[in-house]
């Protein structure tokens, strides 16, 4: 089969690789879409150390089942489907507590680490196990069905969140992931919400995705709007979809006390953080891992139109094209959100 496979830093090839034959418990798919995710175009580099070469990438994807295992027994041949990103296993500590992000044998379709290489979705048929599984609606294409996985992801992370109604909440970084979770906060009923981002086309879909008001920091001080618009208390819960010193310390400032702090974003390894305001404040601080049960909740929003992903899909293009896409994510020069590649 037809793959595109990544061999070196910032080298992809197509490739014919040998097709997979599904286990007894998996299901073959043809894919139909695919997208490309932040975390390839950042691991494409070797900075990250999980996407090890050779490897092929890919977890945000759609396809239809084209072969069922022989112990398969709730998909057959011809269903749409889209799938977890995430493989855990069904029986660690972790997964009976439905804690399935944080499976002790967790691995992560399209990624290569030291510990593991698992084949990802930039290929005509990947391999996956029914419990990862989740059929597609008719009302959700495939193109939109690729978005699913970064959806969880922001379901999840607002979640964590724990909002209230009326909460005041800020969302720093509006990429695809903060978007979404701007999203997310308002089907929570979040009261006023703000976007922080220093891209003004990205602060002008925050806008039209649900935020109130939209700050560049180029231009203003984010802390001074988000204390205007709260009485000077800060916001209920700020999400921090970067993961910079910067704007990781920027977030917990616009906190109010005793208010939530979540971090999603990780471009950096680790960052210096505020340690006395969030003990002095009473800062709520949580991690938020990929998704832990959100995928059939998200599958359903955008089956019943209440999240929309269209917005986001900026180019669909062939396969074969991934190391021109790939190259253009990096460079960052064009308002791309979403590109789906069809094998």
């Amino acid at each position: 089969m037809k793959a595109l496979v990544h061999t070196a830093p910032n080298r992809f090839e197509i490739q014919d690789v040998p097709k997979p034959v599904p286990g007894p418990k998996e299901v073959l798919l043809r894919v139909k879409a695919c997208g490309i995710c932040g975390s390839d175009v950042h691991g494409m580099t070797g900075q990250t150390g999980r996407r090890q070469p050779p490897i092929i990438m890919g977890h945000e994807a759609t396809g239809q089942i084209v072969e069922v295992g022989k112990e398969i027994t709730k998909f057959t041949v011809g269903d749409r489907i889209t799938f977890d990103s995430t493989v855990y296993c069904n029986r660690c500590h972790y997964c009976l507590q439905g804690r399935i992000n944080l499976c002790s044998n967790r691995m992560v379709l399209g990624v290569s680490t030291g510990e593991y290489r698992r084949h990802g979705a930039m290929a005509e048929y990947l391999t996956v196990p029914e419990h990862i599984i989740f059929k597609l609606p008719d009302t959700v294409s495939y193109h939109q069905g690729a978005l699913i996985e970064p959806l969880s992801i922001s379901l999840h992370a607002v979640n964590r969140g724990r909002l209230r109604i009326n909460d005041k909440v800020v969302v720093v970084g509006c990429g695809i992931i903060g978007l979404m979770a701007i999203q997310c906060a308002r089907l929570n009923g979040c009261g006023t919400l703000v976007a922080v981002d220093l891209n003004e086309a990205r602060l002008e879909m925050a806008r039209k995705v649900g935020a109130d008001v939209v700050v560049n920091p180029a231009k203003e001080k984010a802390l001074d709007v988000v204390r205007g618009l709260t009485g000077g208390e800060g916001a209920d819960a700020v999400f921090e979809a970067v993961g910079l010193d910067k704007t990781v310390n920027d977030a917990l400032a616009m906190v109010r006390k005793g208010g939530r702090l979540v971090l999603i974003g990780n471009l950096a390894p680790t960052v210096p953080i505020g340690l006395q305001s969030i003990v002095t404040r009473e800062i709520d601080v949580y991690g938020s891992c990929a998704s832990s049960g959100e995928y059939q909740d998200c599958v359903d929003m955008i089956g019943s139109g209440r999240i929309d992903v269209a917005p986001y899909i900026s180019r669909v293009v062939p396969l074969e094209e991934g190391q021109i896409w790939f190259d253009k994510l990096l460079a960052g020069k064009e308002p791309l959100y979403k590109v789906i590649l069809e094998p």
